[in-house]
């Protein structure tokens, strides 16, 4: 009964990795990424001067995958501990341990560093936009700062 329980416990870890590996990873935030919905969409372009750049932490995703991931393992875990009521305590102290750390893991892995980038516009207008930091912009870079109709914006080249 053991093994069979240990299987059990390798196939749950299996399919919450994965499903945390699938559906946890967030959006890009790079100038250069689109979204299905992004493409083949017009987007108001305006040109101007990069005034500043400033190094900033894009937080991680925070979507429950982790915690309930890292709950299920936990629990599944925690379950192989000892027997009666000793067993059902570890279970569910396991199960809120590893959601405290699965939630922790989450954050921790999508954390990404950006730039905050400050444009003067040609038309006289200052804006700020918050995006990964994978291409390197320095002040007087001429650019063009692409807006879509949700407001999303980004700076690029």
């Amino acid at each position: 009964m053991k093994k069979q329980q240990l299987y059990s416990a390798l196939t749950l870890f299996v399919a919450l990795a994965s499903a945390t590996l699938l559906t946890g990873c967030p959006a890009s935030m790079s100038a250069s990424s689109y979204t299905r919905d992004q493409a083949r969409s017009a987007q108001n372009v305006e040109f101007g001067t990069v005034q500043s750049v400033r190094e900033v932490r894009i937080e991680g995703t925070k979507s429950g995958v982790g915690t309930l991931a890292g709950g299920a393992i936990g629990g599944v875990l925690g379950n192989e501990v000892g027997a009666g009521t000793g067993r059902t305590l570890a279970t569910i102290g396991g199960g809120l341990a590893g959601a405290v750390a699965g939630s922790a893991v989450e954050e921790g892995v999508t954390r990404q560093t950006g730039l905050e980038i400050t444009v003067r516009l040609d038309n006289g207008r200052t804006m700020a936009v918050t995006q990964a930091a994978d291409e390197s912009f320095v002040a007087g870079d001429r650019v063009r700062v692409l807006t879509d109709r949700f407001g999303t914006a980004r700076v690029v080249r």
